[in-house]
């Protein structure tokens, strides 16, 4: 079976998401969203649960000779957050001292895009609160895992993973780390997720701030109003 696209662009799957988030009914939510491909999708749903906006940044650390395939994935945080995919560093014979050397050069650019993205703007805080995690799609999960296994720890209410494809195995590996899963589209024979969109350009840091503007005006024109 072949892929086939589903969602015209990362914000058409976002709006899709933000009605089934919205039936959630969640108390006092946030939306934090993996840079950069899930920040358009999770700026459309933070401004349908009129709900601020943050970033959990998070960089995979790739195959030596495949980058695009996980073998490990970092969070920034007050102690980064590793989680490693073991299977695949077995296979893939990946040492230690290369997922090292990759996790400092993955903590540089999180680093970088910190001071880009987030220059002036208010942390938002999520303790006792609902979170909506956010990412344009998982393929092997290693980037979200890490990114719930740090959240999990700042205890919020309930945690919320929202992505609009993924396949159904790692999507089930996922629902013990959360409350509640929303998932659009479980394909089989997933092979990557920019199979399933018509527009899956890379992203630019200028796109991602553009798209936090957007929940910023939306927000103020919401207390004007």
């Amino acid at each position: 079976m072949h892929d086939t696209v589903l969602f015209e662009t990362r914000a058409a799957a976002g709006r899709a998401l933000a009605v089934r988030c919205a039936a959630l009914q969640l108390t006092n939510p946030v939306v934090l969203a993996l840079p950069r491909g899930g920040v358009p999708v999770a700026v459309e749903i933070a401004i349908a649960l009129g709900a601020p906006l943050d970033l959990v940044f998070v960089r995979k650390i790739g195959l030596p000779r495949n980058p695009e395939y996980a073998v490990a994935a970092v969070v920034d945080g007050g102690a980064p957050e590793i989680v490693r995919n073991e299977e695949v560093i077995a296979r893939g014979r990946v040492g230690d001292a290369y997922i090292d050397a990759e996790t400092q050069a993955e903590l540089q650019e999180i680093e970088r895009r910190r001071n880009v993205y987030l220059a002036g703007r208010e942390r938002v805080g999520v303790a006792g609160r609902d979170i909506v995690v956010v990412d344009d799609g998982i393929a092997t999960g290693a980037s979200v895992r890490a990114a719930l296994a740090a959240l999990r720890r700042k205890k919020p209410n309930r945690i919320v993973l929202a992505v609009p494809v993924a396949p159904q195995d790692a999507l089930e590996a996922m629902r013990p780390l959360v409350d509640d899963v929303v998932c659009l589209a479980t394909p089989p024979d997933f092979a990557a997720i920019g199979h399933f969109y018509d527009d899956f350009h890379q992203l630019t840091d200028a796109e991602v701030m553009h798209a936090l503007d957007r929940v910023d005006m939306s927000a103020a024109t919401a207390r004007q109003s």
